[in-house]
């Protein structure tokens, strides 16, 4: 992508790195960190509705009640 280079890929890493840890109750690893590409957090933080026939199913429900007997 045009702008980019590896030192704000880097930081790009570092501040999800922190997101993460932040999400799951642990403390940031890289204090400080920005998000050096703030288009990115709005593509992912939208909560779209989806058209069901419009995307590509990627979580399956597991049959754990089901037996085979």
């Amino acid at each position: 992508v045009l702008g980019m280079n590896a030192a704000m890929m880097e930081d790009y890493l570092k501040f999800i790195a922190n997101r993460r840890l932040s999400q799951i109750g642990l403390k940031e690893e890289y204090p400080g960190t920005t998000n050096p590409f703030p288009w990115m957090s709005e593509i992912m933080d939208l909560k779209k509705e989806k058209n069901f026939f419009e995307t590509r199913v990627i979580e399956y429900q597991t049959g754990g009640a089901l037996s085979w007997d």
